[in-house]
């Protein structure tokens, strides 16, 4: 049962990194592309969300699955899985978030803004693909689900670098 339950906390922090990295990251870096910010600026942006966000994200999760273990087992004897998960969520955050933004890094703004959404919409479908085989449940519903709230939050991103925009 040990082995199930680290198993089931590995797959939902690395499902839970890559999706909020790659909804996090698209839709800081579409609504500031959008809102005219500098190219200079919007890679640095990018950069810091990515590496901040990740240690957050690792710490959030070492201090979430450490706290249900102590609770879980009533001791304050902490086993290496609450280690294992946050370095998945850090690894999956940090690796993740470098699909939005490396079409800023290589093409012009305005094609990097598009390919950025579609290469971030393309992992999520691959991100539901490959959890709705590894769960054994229905793919298309896992693909639609990623895409339906990663879309809700580029959408969000566009639409305030919009009304806030230069």
């Amino acid at each position: 049962m040990q082995s199930t339950r680290s198993n089931v906390s590995y797959f939902r922090n690395f499902i839970f990194g890559v999706e909020d990295s790659l909804v996090s990251t698209v839709g800081l870096l579409s609504g500031i592309a959008i809102a005219g910010v500098a190219r200079d600026a919007l890679l640095v942006t990018g950069t810091v969300l990515i590496c901040v966000e990740a240690i957050s994200m690792a710490a959030g999760s070492f201090l979430s699955e450490s706290s249900a273990e102590t609770w879980e087992e009533h001791s304050d004897k902490i086993s290496w899985e609450p280690y294992v998960a946050s370095f998945v969520m850090f690894a999956s955050y940090f690796v993740s978030g470098f699909i939005p933004l490396f079409p800023y890094i290589v093409f012009e703004e305005s094609f990097a803004f598009w390919t950025s959404i579609g290469a971030s919409l393309g992992a999520l479908v691959v991100l539901g693909f490959s959890g709705g085989r590894i769960s054994r449940t229905s793919v298309s519903k896992s693909i639609l689900r990623m895409l339906v709230v990663g879309g809700a939050a580029i959408a969000v991103g566009v639409a305030v670098g919009r009304v806030f925009g230069l």
